[in-house]
């Protein structure tokens, strides 16, 4: 009986920190925003406990500041702080493709069957997120981006930590970028849909072509951060 109530709690802690973390993604939980366990604990109807692990999760993952007196806040990131995960997704990428050189493909994970079912879901990812990035849908294409880095990166990293760490920054960027992408006038010149162009220099085991697509990529993020930076006051 322990165990199991110990099981049920994790469970609801898993949970509400992922309810909480699309809270902040869809942008209803806004930078800055204050709010205390005993507001989590009373608009999920659970108890205290779980609210606070999941709180307390949130805040390793950098999406949530803790205050002792006021309780938790939506952690608010910096233009900089954007760039510096740009730079950061950057080098875990090419990393995770220069490392297989001559080959992007990793050749045990290459000879099994299950490589292809994996490369397989990646794509139907890709393709969702490419299809809500065209059509400027940022609900959709989040949900679907995020999924799709962190198959991708599993499937390529053989190393959960660095996978973790891939996932942990594309979570931390679309959480900077949800507020000023919902206020962009022309937010589809700002949304990457190269996600199959990459899986296809993946399924070729092109490293080089891989690397440049995210380069690309990152090079239009630090743009987008620039134009930001512009458009400040002062």
């Amino acid at each position: 009986m322990p165990a199991s109530g110990a099981v049920t709690r994790n469970t609801l802690r898993r949970q509400i920190a992922d309810a909480l973390r699309d809270e902040v993604l869809a942008g209803r939980l806004k930078p800055g925003e204050e709010f205390t366990v005993k507001q989590i604990a009373e608009q999920y109807g659970v108890s205290a406990t779980p609210v606070r692990e999941a709180l307390v999760d949130l805040c390793a993952q950098g999406l949530l500041d803790s205050d002792q007196h006021r309780g938790f806040r939506v952690h608010e990131f910096s233009i900089d702080d954007y760039r510096r995960m740009v730079e950061a997704r950057m080098l875990v990428v090419d990393a995770l493709f220069r490392r297989c050189e001559p080959r992007t493909v990793p050749p045990e994970a290459e000879a099994g069957a299950g490589f292809g079912v994996a490369l397989v879901s990646v794509r139907r990812r890709g393709e969702a997120a490419a299809r809500a990035a065209r059509a400027g849908d940022l609900d959709v294409l989040i949900g679907y981006d995020i999924r799709y880095w962190g198959e991708l990166g599993r499937l390529m990293a053989a190393n959960d930590y660095l996978a973790d760490f891939l996932h942990r920054l594309r979570v931390q960027a679309w959480v900077f970028s949800v507020p000023y992408l919902r206020s962009e006038r022309d937010v589809l010149g700002w949304l990457w849909s190269g996600h199959i162009d990459l899986l296809d220099a993946v399924t070729r085991g092109d490293a080089d072509a891989a690397v440049d697509v995210v380069r690309a990529y990152n090079a239009h993020s630090l743009e987008w951060a620039d134009r930001l930076e512009s458009r400040k006051p002062g």
